[in-house]
């Protein structure tokens, strides 16, 4: 199998491929994404008017902020970023569930006394909270289920300061369902008529671990992102998951079925903006993921991060493809071609560099594509319309 190439460069976007996904959203074309955080949320709720059908395979890795109380309590893999893509497909108009949107939107107070945290927690699980009440029959009781289940399993002293409802909700439904994170997901998206599929990439509680190109060792998404510990000084040689302290190999984490089938379903792959390591690469390091990429002949497109990147230090834009690359080369094999894992390069016109565009397709023979994707203003934010249309012109 050779690969995909694609030289429609001037179809993008398609006039009338979006207009078509515009009037039937219902019928729109499967993409997939590899992704974690709140990079693509924005996109991923602009994409809802394009097509309804797809899907978001999120790394569950998560070792920061609310979501690691809830590993910490309950020795389960991180929901937060499960719960935020959820809430960005989920039907925000009428015809949706509002109610439930804004339950699993509330957030308890970041500044509450433990007194008030608890009081407010007990309303929720009995019932009595306003936003409880809002919701009908039998849809409250399903949420009490999940939301009880949290309870009983709360361990002495929980932090809810701050606390996602969302994310209690659905770390009552893993508990409930003999530690599984699929049913209570597939339960939340049809509480909140999600319109795509959003699923873990691997239903499992791991860390993400990186060694630097000095042989330094470090453990935990937290300490990689630049975010709640300085950013790293050296450069990530490699990725892996760990149990606890353990690096695990490859074939210890296998991709489940369920996501294979929608990697063979898919009409366009992409490795969308986030961090690249802990966001995108963690993705693919499941045994079965490059190899289910390069057997589809599809487009694969690779539209990289606005600005600065603080996991990837003195790294270009053919850097970071060479990062991808290897990563997918570990499943798929070091001699697999590299227009059977990625095809296409979408930069914004304003930052894009001819020289590294000119490296890219020296080392990798990788075309890189300008369009115009960044938002207004002066955030390094892509404009998701643009960034929509782009990618179901190609499909």
């Amino acid at each position: 199998m050779s690969g995909l190439t694609i030289t429609r460069n001037a179809q993008i976007p398609d006039p009338l491929r979006v207009a078509r996904c515009r009037s039937l959203p219902n019928l729109g074309p499967r993409l997939i994404f590899f992704s974690g955080g709140s990079a693509l949320n924005e996109i991923s709720r602009c994409l809802k008017g394009y097509t309804h059908n797809s899907a978001h395979l999120i790394t569950p890795f998560d070792s920061g902020g609310s979501s690691q109380e809830l590993r910490a309590a309950f020795d389960m893999p991180a929901v937060g970023d499960l719960r935020s893509r959820l809430m960005a497909l989920a039907d925000e108009s009428e015809l949706g569930q509002p109610d439930i949107f804004r339950l699993f939107h509330h957030r308890l107070p970041a500044d509450g006394t433990p007194e008030a945290l608890r009081t407010e927690a007990e309303a929720l699980f009995d019932g009595s909270h306003k936003l409880m009440r809002a919701i009908s029959q039998p849809m409250r009781r399903l949420i009490l289920k999940q939301l009880r289940s949290f309870a009983r399993g709360m361990p002495e002293g929980f932090d809810l300061r701050n606390a996602s409802v969302g994310n209690l909700i659905l770390a009552g439904g893993y508990l409930a369902n003999d530690r599984a994170l699929e049913p209570v997901l597939f339960l939340m998206s049809k509480m909140v008529a999600v319109q795509g599929t959003v699923r873990a990439v691997v239903d499992a509680n791991l860390q993400i671990g990186a060694e630097l190109t000095d042989g330094r060792v470090v453990v935990g998404q937290r300490n990689l992102t630049g975010k709640e510990v300085p950013p790293l000084s050296q450069q990530i040689s490699r990725l892996f998951l760990a149990d606890g302290e353990t690096e695990l190999s490859r074939e210890e984490v296998r991709l489940p079925k369920r996501n294979r089938r929608l990697i063979e379903k898919a009409d366009l792959i992409c490795y969308p903006p986030g961090s690249l390591y802990s966001s995108v690469i963690a993705n693919l390091l499941p045994a079965g993921v490059a190899r289910s990429i390069a057997a589809r002949e599809v487009p694969k497109v690779y539209l990289p991060s606005l600005g600065t990147d603080p996991e990837c230090p003195g790294m270009n834009l053919a850097d970071r493809v060479e990062a991808l690359l290897t990563a997918l080369r570990q499943d798929a094999g070091a001699e697999c071609a590299a227009n059977r894992l990625l095809n296409l390069v979408i930069c914004d016109k304003s930052g894009y560099d001819a020289a590294s565009a000119r490296e890219l397709e020296r080392r990798h023979g990788l075309k890189c594509v300008q369009r115009p994707l960044r938002a207004g203003g002066e955030r390094d934010i892509y404009d998701p319309p643009q960034v929509c249309e782009a990618l179901v012109s190609l499909t």
